[in-house]
């Protein structure tokens, strides 16, 4: 990794970091079909199991701007990374051996803590293309953790089945030991030791370019770790779904979200990145309608169709968006600002959430949380074309 240009010489750098990224998201995910039906079993509301949930983008939120500015001061990326699987592999590793919400709580804390390691793959992997192509980079790590993610929740009903629901994190727990294994082998080139500026951080952090599409990111996050990943396995499962069903109710989901990847990566410079945003926002508002309206569990299919849908065109576009004109001794530190701000949404999405859904039900939450992001992102979207176009043109 000695340039930001993709050489040939650089396919097994590539590769390698590919295979990291399929492992990191598996363990991340191969228990989290069932896993708020498994917080419910042990938690006494909604709420409760919210609070859980929320753990996992909390210390995302905590961590991710100081990892980026470690990574950035230090000038190695790769220590930080194995740390971040360990943390994976220990949480996965507690929630498969707790019997209270307070383990369970420790544990999702930890998987979040661990997850924060994203922050430094994307900067990496996005370092081996040039610059411009920082969207199209992203474009390739989503659909990478979308294929990984719909692998490892394909099979979550299954391992129940075989061993009950403590099986899907000793997995975990194999796969975040895989891949500290494939870290270990990349060779990383030691960057300048860079002392942080915090008044350079504080100029990178109130950007425009850098801060509009992390804002946009917590609403969408918000819908989505309000519904997919938060409580539409609860309405499948009070609709009559198995542990199986729900387990292909997430699956189908990341499956969309892949597709999306490709639409945006194939269709974001034809149409522009800020239509994309506007399509994204669309699939929120129609996915958490559909939900709200869903009587039967093909209803609940189709609104995880929308929702990832609209993961899949949002987060790349807004992720690429986020580093595009930053200089590359910031760009894990811009990475780490915009991860941690959205994550705002994936914390707050499953305790609000589920506060409201105890006091007016599940159905009607969707539909009070897709009108909300539906109105903001549309609100959102007008001024990120502005912040866009400020610098990327030049001031004569």
């Amino acid at each position: 990794m000695t340039s930001d240009s993709a050489p040939s010489s650089n396919r097994r750098l590539v590769g390698l970091y590919i295979a990291a990224v399929v492992l990191f998201w598996m363990a991340l995910y191969v228990y989290v079909p069932t896993l708020s039906v498994y917080v419910e079993t042990k938690a006494q509301s909604l709420a409760a199991v919210g609070t859980v949930l929320s753990m996992y983008g909390l210390w995302q939120a905590v961590v991710r701007l100081p990892l980026g500015i470690a990574a950035d001061w230090v000038g190695r990326r790769k220590p930080f990374l194995v740390g971040g699987f360990l943390f994976v592999g220990l949480g996965a590793l507690v929630m498969g051996l707790a019997d209270t919400v307070g383990g369970l709580t420790l544990g999702r804390a930890f998987t979040g803590l661990g997850a924060s390691a994203w922050v430094l793959l994307v900067v990496s992997f996005s370092g081996l293309l040039p610059p411009e192509d920082a969207v199209r980079a992203s474009a390739i790590l989503s659909a990478t953790n979308a294929v990984a993610r719909v692998v490892a929740t394909s099979v979550t009903g299954s391992l129940n089945a075989l061993g009950g629901y403590p099986l899907s994190f000793f997995v975990a727990v194999v796969m975040a030991a895989l891949a500290i294994v494939v870290t270990l082998m990349i060779k990383e080139p030691r960057r300048p030791v860079k002392q942080p500026s915090f008044r350079q951080v504080g100029a990178l952090i109130v950007r425009p370019d850098v801060l509009v599409p992390a804002l946009l990111g917590i609403v969408t996050q918000y819908a989505i770790w309000s519904s997919t990943f938060g409580f539409s396995t609860n309405l499948a499962k009070n609709l009559g779904a198995t542990d199986v069903v729900l387990s292909g109710l997430v699956s189908m989901n990341l499956v969309l979200v892949f597709l999306g990847n490709l639409a945006m990566s194939a269709l974001a410079k034809r149409f522009g990145e800020r239509r994309m945003v506007v399509l994204a926002f669309a699939f929120v508002g129609l996915g958490l309608g559909t939900l709200s309206l869903a009587r039967s569990v093909p209803m609940v299919f189709a609104g995880q169709v929308l929702m990832g849908l609209a993961s899949g065109v949002g987060y790349p576009v807004l992720m690429g968006l986020s580093i595009r004109y930053v200089d590359d001794h910031q760009r894990a530190t811009a990475m780490g600002l915009h991860q941690s701000v959205y994550a705002i949404g994936m914390f707050s999405g499953p305790p609000l959430s589920g506060i409201l859904a105890d006091a007016i039900g599940i159905q009607p939450m969707f539909a009070v949380t897709g009108a909300v992001c539906f109105a903001l992102g549309l609100l959102g979207t007008r001024f990120l074309s502005k912040a866009q176009s400020q610098v990327s043109t030049p001031s004569p």
